[in-house]
Parts: C-alpha cells; structure tokens; sequence
C-alpha cells in the first residue's frame, strides 16, 4: 500500500513540470508578437483598423485589428491618448486580455503544486499521528479463558495455591473481615510447556473476571518512555472492566523485568528500565479494593529483579514443575479424552515420558493421532504412540538409506550397541526402550531411547554412570575398530558429558578445584579456569577408561547386540535379553 502511494505522489510532480514547460511556450509566444513603429498605428487609427486597444503601465501597448491580427507598439504616455482613442470609437483596456495559451497551464501548475503540497501535509500528519500512537495498545480482553482447574492435570500444589486468589475474587469482603489484603502479584515460574498461562486463565475463568494478557516484549519498543505508557494503558483498562476486577497475566516478564545492574552508568534510564518502574508504580497503588491480580510467567526466576519479588508487588511465588508419573497419566487421558482409542497402555506410556512437560506430552499424542490418521486406522493404537515417542524424540526416520555404506551402517551398530551394554550394566533402572540404527531427521545416525526414573534429585554416582552411558558408544568404536578410526559420531554425547562434567565441579560442590563453592557467585573474581578444564577432562578421562574395561569384558555380548542391530535395525526392550 505504501508503495502505490508513493507512486501517487508522483503524479502532481509530473504535471507540474508539464504545465511548467507548455507556461514557458505560452510565455515565447506572447513575447513574438509583431511590432509595428507608432507611425503605422497612426495611420491603423485613422483607416478604422483597430478595435482594441490595450494600455498598461509597460513601454509597449497591444494593439487588436478588426481581422483579428495583434501587434505590439510603443506607449506614448500622453494624458489625452486614451480620450483621443475613444472619440475614434476605440476601446481601451487599461488591463492585458486574457490568454488562454498561458492561462490554462498556470492554472494546471498552480493545482498541481496544491495538490502535491497536500499529499504532502497530508503523509506527514499520518506518521505524526502515528509517531503520537505508537504507545498505544491493544489491552482487549482475552476470549479464550474458558478454562477450569479440571483441564489442567497435575500441578495439584500449583493449583491449590491460587484456589485462595478465585476465592478472594468471588467474595473479598470474606478475606477483609480477617483484615487480609489479597496479594497482588503472583509469579509462576517453571520448565516451558508447563501450563502457566494454562493456569492463569483457569484462575480468571474461575473467578469469573476479565482476563488481560499480555507478553513482556510488548512493552519494549525502540522509543524511550512507549513501554512505560503502555503499562499505564493497560492497568487504566483493567481497572475500567466490570466491578474493577480482573486478571492481567504478562508472559515472559523476564522481558522488561531483568535485574537492574546499578553499576552501570547510562546518564539515565533506558526503555527497560522505565517500562519496569512503571510497573513497579502500578502494582504499588493498587488498593486492596479493586480486585486486580497481576499474574506473570517466566522460564528464569533468579534473573528478575528483587524490587520485583518483594512483598506488596508479586507477593506469591508459585513453581510450575514438570509433571511426575501419576500426573502424566492425568494429562495423557486429558488429550486422548476427545480422541478415538484402541487398547492404550496409559500407564506405560506414562513412565516412557519422563521429564516430559504437558506440552510435549500433548504434540506427542497429536503426533499419535496424525499417524493413526494416516495409516487409516479407526483408533489410535500403542504403536502409533511408540511411533510418535520416537519421532518427538528423534525426529522421522528417513526413508532413503540407500547412501548408508555398510561400513557406517557397522559403526553405527557398535556405538548404539555401546550405550546399550554400559546402560543395562551401571543404570539397570532405567529401561531401555528402543534401540535402532535408522538414521533420523534430526541429523542422528541411530540412537538408543532409555527412560529414566522420576527422580527429585540425582547423586554423584548416578550423574557419574551416565556419563558412563554417554561414552558407551565411543568406547565402543575404539575398542573394534581402533584408535585412529573412531568417528565423529561420539559429538553430540561429549558435548552432553562434558556438560554435565563441568555442572559437577563448577555448580553442584562435587569437584576438588572449587570444593564447595558455586562458580556463578564468584565469576567476578579472576580465576584460573585452567585448573577446572583439568579436573573436568581427568574425571571424564577416568570415566572412560572404565568404561572400555567394562566392555572389553562384555565383548561377547557388544558383538551379538551389533549384530542383532545390523540384521533387524531396530530392536525393543523386549529383544535386550542377552
């Protein structure tokens, strides 16, 4: 649309210039006019030649002809020359006639430099208007709230800690007898896919209010001080809704409320900075009675900051975790409710998504059922599941592996074979579910699916045997095919080991070079990172070389578990018995 209306603009531009140009012909004509001496107008007077008779204060008069010629004499500039024309029945005109050849192109220039000058004013009280509107926002109430505590399975703490803020919503003058004040904010915090914005709009649905929501990076804009004006814009609207109450949820607070750094020195506020004291100064004067709650979700709570968290602004802290076993049961039956099903192992299926959030668990029963869909199938069965476990996890098996040489299609076998034996042999626990030597569209050669324990906590000898499992396929590679030809297949679990390695000794106080001491509260002194790199390479070192006695010990079953692999390409929990 801009683009057509610049190309408008242009069109005034060039009519101007072609009216410019036919004024600048009708000028050169005029100025070629035929001259005649005074003597032959004398004599034009006397024969009753002339009818017109133009005079001007200029050198030169026009002279009209009764056959219609014009030309051009000198002025006498006497006092009786006009009387002594009209006594020979000759008009005078003291004023030029009109030209038509030079009139209609300035008159053409004239509305084309208006016209342009318009067009002109005209875009630029349009960006003004917008420039004075790019505060605004659109603070609409939310639609999409019909949401109950009974849609969100699990997070059972989670939802009785906001049963209180329905309650006070529905009846504030119950709390106000026992002098509490509702809390004004609440931040729920927590892994993605958790259901915090889930949960908020349960909470206005439940408590039968608006519902506000917003995300934090609405609020920051290139312009100092429009983040600021939008925040007033939206508390002004909630407090406008019926009966002063509503819920305003803001998602991904960490956007305009990361923790101040008073060391840094900018010679004022920026935008982030006046976006969050805005919002401090709105949360600050609410008064108990409106029956605002402002709710905000955000993936890292410690990087907000404290004038944020502390009481009288968000007064509630609630964690959102992951959901444990009976949860996932809980909110598997919740997605497969409106959806046809087979003889679905529910329970299984809820110990395979460990560490799973409610999200993921929803995209791998939709998965399911696209492929039910596919295969023609009238319900979703437990294979269409495993399927879709293994495509959230892995990504599609491809289907061309004509390119795979035999010899990859070995290596594979062997890495995948290597996690495999180390993982029965340190982690028994978890159940291998899948291995396979498919490659995947997520760039994996093969891989092998364990599922892990629901664990709160995980000690140093566990983290230390899945760093054994991790290096279970490299070692593997170095022990049948040797040093010099191990692969680049190991990269994505070094990566994995070393992470964990490095949390170890620089997070978790299980390291010697740091003892006890957290590296994130003493990155600002200058230490000799050396000293960790070493502690961190000679533990996964170690590791290592037990894990390559392990399987030189368990050679005989690392053979018949790659070749198994080579023959079927895909093996289940069920073909792991050795």
């Amino acid at each position: 649309m801009k683009k057509y209306k610049n190309k408008f603009r242009i069109i005034p531009i060039v009519t101007a210039i072609l009216f410019g140009i036919a004024l600048i012909f009708a000028n050169f004509s005029h100025r070629s006019v035929n001259y005649r001496s005074y003597v032959l107008f004398q004599k034009d007077v006397s024969a009753k030649k002339i009818t017109n008779v133009y005079v001007t204060n200029s050198s030169k008069i026009m002279v009209k002809l009764k056959d219609g010629k014009v030309y051009e004499t000198d002025n006498p500039r006497t006092d009786d020359f006009k009387e002594d024309l009209l006594k020979q029945d000759i008009s005078v005109s003291e004023n030029l006639p009109l030209d038509f050849k030079s009139l209609i192109p300035t008159i053409g220039l004239i509305a084309s430099i208006a016209i342009f000058l318009i067009m002109t004013m005209k875009s630029s009280t349009i960006k003004s208007k917008r420039m004075l509107s790019v505060d605004s926002m659109d603070a609409s109430e939310a639609k999409d709230t019909n949401y109950t505590f009974e849609d969100i399975a699990g997070n059972e703490e989670a939802k009785e800690s906001v049963q209180d803020i329905v309650d006070f919503l529905r009846s504030p003058e119950k709390y106000s007898l026992y002098g509490a004040r509702m809390p004004k904010g609440i931040i729920l915090y927590g892994e993605p896919g958790t259901g915090k914005t889930l949960l908020a709009k349960a909470v206005a649905n439940e408590a039968n209010v608006p519902f506000y929501a917003v995300s934090g990076s609405d609020f920051i804009q290139v312009y100092v001080g429009v983040g600021a004006s939008r925040i007033r814009q939206l508390f002004k609207k909630a407090r406008s809704s019926a009966n002063g109450k509503a819920v305003i949820f803001i998602d991904e607070i960490d956007a305009i409320g990361k923790r101040r750094d008073s060391g840094k020195s900018t010679g004022g506020s920026d935008e982030r900075d006046q976006t969050l004291n805005a919002l401090l100064t709105e949360m600050s004067g609410f008064n108990e009675s409106q029956g605002i709650v402002v709710m905000a979700a955000t993936n890292r709570l410690d990087m907000l900051d404290p004038a944020l968290l502390r009481p009288g602004r968000f007064d509630r802290h609630i964690e959102i975790m992951l959901p444990d076993r009976c949860a996932r049961e809980k909110i598997i039956k919740l997605h497969l409710s409106n959806k046809p099903i087979g003889n679905i192992n529910i329970s299984e299926l809820a110990q395979k998504t460990s560490y799973f959030s409610g999200a993921k668990i929803e995209n791998l029963v939709n998965e399911a059922a696209i492929l039910a869909c596919k295969d023609g199938s009238k319900v979703i069965k437990n294979i269409h599941l495993d399927k879709a476990f293994s495509i959230v996890l892995a990504g599609y098996e491809k289907k061309n592996r004509g390119y795979i040489k035999d010899i990859d299609k070995k290596i594979t076998a062997y890495h995948e074979a290597g996690h495999a034996i180390v993982s029965l042999k340190v982690i028994p626990n978890e159940k291998i579910s899948k291995i396979t030597i498919i490659p995947s569209t997520k760039g994996a050669g093969g891989y092998t699916l364990s599922i892990p324990e629901d664990r709160l906590y995980q000690n140093k000898k566990y983290l230390q045997n899945k760093i054994m499992v991790l290096l279970g396929g490299r070692a593997a590679e170095e022990i049948i095919f040797g040093n010099d030809y191990i692969t680049t297949g190991a990269h994505n679990d070094l990566k994995q080991s070393t992470k964990i390695a490095l949390n170890m000794v620089t997070q978790y106080g299980m390291g010697n070079t740091l003892g006890l001491l957290n590296i994130d509260e003493i990155s600002s002194l200058n230490l000799n990172q050396d000293e960790v790199v070493n502690e961190c390479k000679n533990f996964i070192d170690s590791i290592y070389e037990e894990v390559k006695k392990l399987l030189i010990c368990e050679k005989d079953k690392l053979e018949k578990l790659s070749n198994m692999l080579l023959e079927r390409e895909t093996l289940n929990s069920e073909d792991l018995v050795l």
